[in-house]
């Protein structure tokens, strides 16, 4: 090997080591909250029930205990940490149900991908387990008013040629956005299993070297290998295996059998945009007993029956997204969410990015509205909708019993004029810092310094820490 290779290979290791620790959040976890926490003479929009003027929120130890109406106290055998928020809202923390956050870190570089694995078959492998807690993309994206998102893993699909991939590509996890670790970070590591249901159609194009036949042969023999994999993992459910099958295992928490275990039946995750697609899941599913959540779901508006007749979940990921064909109309898909909102379906709303612009939920959300979804129906798709569609009862509202995920805002975080003062996940405040309030508080310092920008208001951020300081003095006092 010459020693210009040998340079050149060190250069390359150098240079994806720099980007790896360019790419690190350097970020502490919020710690516990050692008191109860107050927040007092609020707007509290409640999102289960109805919105409370001069209201006041209790939590402690991550569960909001109290939700009051104005005028009304409750009596608290600590000293509690008190916000006064006359004038702010209360909101629940917005919820991402469709994502790769911490699954991958730089578009461009391969490296940092981790979302997607070869084989054709593979439910044992858990999103959870592979999410990076130091991204620094999930401070960007908590700062935002994101505070949970659903890890889906899985890339693309292929199923031509002798080797398939993708089409079980492993099991969805939920997560919050703040922990040291992956553990920490996880709510519902197994969350239900994701299929990603390949195109049911046939192709005329210049770049497709392929037969109608073959073609449609690729497609069948896919859709057996889904099938042949749910039949047998329903077989190995009822059996006493004397040895233990781990792909087979991850399939018992989505099937009818779990429906009497202490968790109950997860969904399959059946990502399927097209009318065709969407068919084929929800009878599939109708088929082996499952619980189908539709993800991606494009014309769902055109299974709106079959949608409400199985009771199935939808996550609709196409608001920010372009439209199917040239000829549609611009509104296609930012009218999608009002379309399947007058067809009487429930659903999530997701950004259809799934990775480092998952910052942009509210603004996914918002869109919907411009083009014909109620404000507050927006509101549930990103908060109590999502948390429901993803299994999880206990998340999405202001309400007693609910963990205290919530944010303290100035208005309606669906609009980008809104600022966030305060956010907490499960009671713990966090910190709305990352890289990119760092580098603009860093060059506003410059300009300052320079006699061109005057000195501004705290905000956001910066408030926060300076609420910090001020109730730490207290505590000093």
């Amino acid at each position: 090997m010459s020693i210009f290779t040998l340079r050149s290979l060190a250069l390359a290791a150098v240079a994806l080591l720099a980007s790896a620790a360019g790419a690190q959040d350097l970020g502490i976890s919020a710690p516990p909250a050692h008191k109860p926490v107050v927040i007092a003479g609020a707007t509290i929009h409640t999102v289960s029930g109805e919105t409370i003027r001069n209201g006041t929120v209790v939590f402690e130890d991550g569960v909001i205990t109290a939700v009051l109406p104005e005028n009304q106290q409750i009596a608290l055998q600590v000293e509690p940490r008190t916000i006064e928020a006359q004038g702010l809202h209360v909101y629940p923390g917005l919820i991402s149900p469709d994502t790769r956050i911490g699954l991958t870190e730089i578009g461009a570089v391969r490296a940092t991908h981790d979302y997607a694995e070869t084989a054709a078959i593979t439910p044992e492998v858990i999103a959870a387990t592979a999410v990076n807690p130091d991204t620094t993309l999930i401070p960007v994206t908590r700062s935002n008013g994101v505070l949970t998102a659903a890890v889906l893993p899985g890339g693309s699909v292929s199923i031509f040629g002798s080797i398939q991939s993708g089409l079980i590509p492993g099991t969805a996890s939920v997560i919050r956005l703040d922990g040291w670790t992956t553990d920490d970070l996880a709510i519902l590591p197994r969350a239900g299993l994701v299929v990603n249901v390949p195109s049911l159609r046939t192709r005329k194009a210049s770049w497709m070297n392929r037969t109608k036949d073959d073609q449609q042969d690729a497609i069948d023999r896919a859709l057996r290998t889904i099938d042949d994999y749910f039949t047998a993992a329903a077989v190995y459910a009822q059996s006493n295996p004397a040895e233990i099958d781990i792909r087979f295992e991850a399939a018992r928490m989505v099937l009818p059998s779990a429906a009497d275990s202490e968790t109950g039946q997860r969904p399959v995750f059946f990502r399927a945009a097209d009318h065709d697609q969407i068919t084929w899941a929800l009878q599939f599913a109708a088929r082996h007993g499952l619980k189908p959540v539709l993800v991606g779901a494009r014309d769902a508006h055109l299974s709106a029956d079959l949608i409400k007749e199985l009771n199935a979940g939808v996550i609709l990921d196409t608001a920010l997204t372009m439209p199917k064909r040239d000829d549609s109309p611009i509104d296609d898909n930012y009218g999608a969410p009002a379309r399947l909102a007058r067809a009487g379906v429930k659903f999530a709303l997701a950004t259809g990015d799934r990775d480092a612009n998952e910052r942009n939920l509210p603004y996914s959300a918002s869109l919907a509205v411009a083009y014909g979804l109620r404000s507050d129906r927006a509101l549930r798709a990103v908060t109590l909708d999502a948390a429901q569609t993803l299994g999880i009862n206990d998340l999405g509202a202001i309400e007693t019993g609910y963990r205290a995920t919530l944010l303290i805002t100035d208005g309606n975080p669906l609009q980008a004029s809104t600022t966030i003062h305060h956010a907490f996940i499960d009671g713990r405040e966090i910190d709305l810092a990352n890289k990119q309030t760092v580098l603009r508080d860093k060059y506003r310092e410059k300009y300052r310094q320079l006699g061109l920008l005057e000195s501004e208001p705290n905000h956001g951020a910066d408030a926060q820490a300076d609420d910090q300081a001020g109730e730490d003095e207290q505590d000093d006092d």
